[in-house]
Formats: C-alpha cells, sequence, structure tokens
C-alpha cells in the first residue's frame, strides 16, 4: 500500500505544482502586454517602485500575521532573502523595463527564453543536479518554441538579429532571475506569504536609489490615470499572486524543474497581444506552443531537481 501511496502524493504534488507555476506564467505574460501599455504612461523606475510599494499595501494586510509568526526563522536569515529579493525583484524588472526602450521585442522573446538554461546550468554546476537526456531534449524544443515567437516565424529576422545595449541588459536580467530562483532553492522554511514579505520590501528599498536616479537625470514620468492602473494590475498580478505561486512551485519541484516553465511566457504573451492589442495569430504561434508545451512534458520525465 506504501508503495502506491508514494506515487500518487508525488503526482498530486506535481499537478498542484504544474497550476501554479503556470499561473505564474499566465501573469507574467500578462506583464509584457501591461509593460507595452505602460510606455508614455509611467517611466520605468517609477514603475518598479511604485508596484512594489503597492505590494507592500497588499502584504501589511494579508501577511503580516504570517511574518509575526515567522519572524524568528525570518530574522537570522534577512541578509539573504533581502539579496534574493534585490535580485530577482528589482534587478530583473529593472533591466527588463529599460532593456525594452533600446532594443526589439524580437531580441526579448529570444532572450528571455534563456532563463531555463542559466537555471539547469547554474543548478548542475552549483548542486551538481543531475540533467537527463529527456530534460536536455525538453529545454532544447521549448528553446526552439521560444526563437519561433520572438522571430516570427521568419528565419531572415532571426539570422539577422545584431546584440546591442538593451539586449546585454535583457540577458543580464535573465541571469539575475535564474539565481534568483536557485536562491529559492535555499529559502527557509516559513510561509510562501512570509517570505514574498521581505523579498517585496526588499525590492521596494532597493528601487529607491534607481528612482532617485532617473529624476536626477530627468527621465522621471508621473504616472497619468492609465499608468496608476497599469500599476495596480502589475502589482496584484505578476508582482503578488505570479510570486506566490512561483516560490511555492519552486519549493514543490525545485528550480530545474521550475525553470521549464518560463518558456510558457512568450507564449501567454503572444496570446495576449493577439485579444488586447489586436495582434494576428499565425500558423507559428500555434507550432511555437506545441513545441514549448511538448518540451516541458519531456523536461517532466526527469524528476530530478
Amino acid at each position: 500500500m506504501s508503495r502506491n501511496s508514494a506515487p500518487l502524493s508525488e503526482r498530486g504534488s506535481n499537478r498542484k505544482a504544474y497550476f501554479l507555476l503556470t499561473i505564474t506564467t499566465l501573469c507574467w505574460g500578462c506583464n509584457a502586454i501591461f509593460s507595452r501599455l505602460a510606455v508614455g504612461e509611467v517611466s520605468p523606475m517609477t514603475l518598479v517602485t511604485l508596484r512594489w510599494i503597492t505590494v507592500m499595501i497588499l502584504v501589511y494586510f494579508i501577511a503580516r500575521q504570517h511574518v509575526k509568526r515567522d519572524w524568528h526563522i525570518l530574522k537570522p536569515r534577512l541578509p539573504f532573502i533581502m539579496a534574493i529579493g534585490a535580485i530577482g525583484f528589482t534587478g530583473f524588472n529593472s533591466l527588463f523595463y529599460v532593456a525594452a526602450y533600446t532594443t526589439t521585442a524580437v531580441n526579448i522573446g529570444i532572450i528571455q527564453g534563456s532563463i531555463p538554461v542559466f537555471v539547469l546550468l547554474a543548478a548542475f554546476l552549483l548542486y551538481r543536479t543531475t540533467v537527463g537526456f529527456s530534460q536536455i531534449i525538453g529545454v532544447i524544443l521549448t528553446m526552439i518554441g521560444v526563437i519561433m515567437v520572438g522571430s516570427g516565424g521568419s528565419l531572415e529576422r532571426l539570422t539577422g538579429l545584431q546584440f546591442n545595449f538593451g539586449d546585454l541588459l535583457m540577458l543580464l536580467a535573465c541571469l539575475l532571475y535564474a539565481a534568483y530562483t536557485l536562491g529559492l532553492r535555499n529559502k527557509p522554511n516559513v510561509a510562501a506569504l512570509s517570505l514574498f514579505a521581505v523579498l517585496a520590501f526588499s525590492a521596494f528599498l532597493t528601487s529607491v536609489p534607481m528612482v532617485v536616479g532617473e529624476i536626477a537625470l530627468g527621465q522621471f514620468q508621473a504616472p497619468t490615470l492609465t499608468g496608476w492602473i497599469l500599476i495596480g494590475c502589475i502589482a496584484i498580478f505578476p508582482s503578488f499572486l505570479a510570486q506566490i505561486c512561483f516560490i511555492n512551485g519552486v519549493a514543490m519541484i525545485g528550480p530545474g524543474r521550475a525553470g521549464i516553465f518560463v518558456n510558457l511566457v512568450p507564449i501567454f504573451a503572444s496570446i495576449f497581444a493577439v485579444i488586447f492589442l489586436n495582434e494576428p495569430f499565425e500558423l507559428y504561434h500555434g507550432i511555437a506552443l506545441a513545441l514549448v508545451l511538448g518540451g516541458i512534458w519531456l523536461a517532466e520525465r526527469n524528476k530530478n531537481s
């Protein structure tokens, strides 16, 4: 009986993790649309700071009791938690929003798909995590799907790509988020809301110097009414809901397996662009979606995390 109950329990945990990680990438796909709509409505560093202020307000009402209960565990680990919060929340988002002004969506789509590769490689180097053949093939397939979306299904556009400063910023952003993902492997054993509260505080605190610099450089733009609405949407979905789901998902199946789901982000972003921005849905979108989903399935055949 015990032999049968363990696999059933594991499958149930895996399904929950897949659901949480899909919600995560769904929200991050929305973020791509929100970010595009925010251009001209609020300056990028101001957007980063205000989103985390909004998240902190939510956290105060929802998570303060969790933080109080877990504080004795959180306190000794504050430097580590604050560091990964700065890396994964402030660093990634700041570079992402700035890069969007100086590179193309094609480049961003391709480069963002490198996050799972960085996660798997770093997990192997740091933790000697086993990378199976099916996982390697799964990553390759999902990368092909991501590249297909990013290039618009055009070989000419793909081969004509050139890296500029924005591309390098986006590559650095992906490295930062991969580091954050691996950092979650060593998170303290506390409630997800408790951990997220500290991460959100770190993100706000470390974003303040950036918005000060934006003001000093004369790049500050106060939010318009549309900008405030977008800040609220970004705070609730990609900043709050997605991060809670991601933290729990990584805890259930590990950073290596969770990282592969990041490749769903450009797929969801493309679908939302069709629905909300009236962009056409081409054949290559369907092919890319099949590649990404098939790649995740193959990667998930390897249960090492």
